[in-house]
């Protein structure tokens, strides 16, 4: 597997692998989140273009299988979304997807990952805790995780459990 920046040719691929990794959360009992719309080309392209959207793939030239994007927020890397095609599950991508992206913030002087995740989903919030995450409690929360979770509430996520998460680099 090999880890690369994302091409503006990939993009399509990147919306397929987010409806593919949807899926699952339909056996949860979360059909919103399963059926919820992939991040439109346009954000895809502001985060390539900002150099912060990797993709996993099985060799140099093949489709990706898996993606990563991220945002700097309040000193750290938020990590706005990272998913894996369910074909790719259980093979390190994610985390290695992960591993690339705190390289990228330690080379820019940033301190920590973070997330917003579901707390109760297995491959979410105790997945990050195994790769080092740990939830961060309502006063730690700087006010740019505030904001993202305000945005999230908004849109509706907030029926199931959600944490943010922060991994120290």
């Amino acid at each position: 597997m090999r880890i690369r920046s994302a091409g503006p040719g990939d993009l399509p691929a990147l919306q397929d692998i987010e409806r593919a990794a949807g899926e699952p959360f339909r056996d949860l009992g979360m059909p919103d989140v399963a059926d919820d719309a992939p991040p439109a080309l346009d954000t895809l392209e502001r985060h390539r273009r900002a150099g912060r959207c990797w993709v996993a793939a099985e060799a140099p030239g093949d489709r990706p299988i898996a993606y990563l994007i991220a945002e700097p927020v309040d000193g750290a890397l938020h990590v706005e979304q990272v998913s894996v095609h369910p074909r790719a599950a259980r093979r390190g991508v994610g985390a290695a997807l992960l591993a690339h992206a705190a390289g990228h913030a330690r080379e820019r002087g940033l301190t920590a990952l973070t997330l917003t995740t579901f707390a109760d989903v297995p491959w979410n919030a105790p997945y990050y805790a195994r790769l080092g995450f740990r939830t961060l409690t309502g006063p730690e929360l700087t006010p740019g995780l505030r904001r993202i979770r305000a945005e999230e509430a908004g849109h509706g996520l907030d029926r199931w459990p959600r944490v943010c998460m922060r991994a120290g680099l």
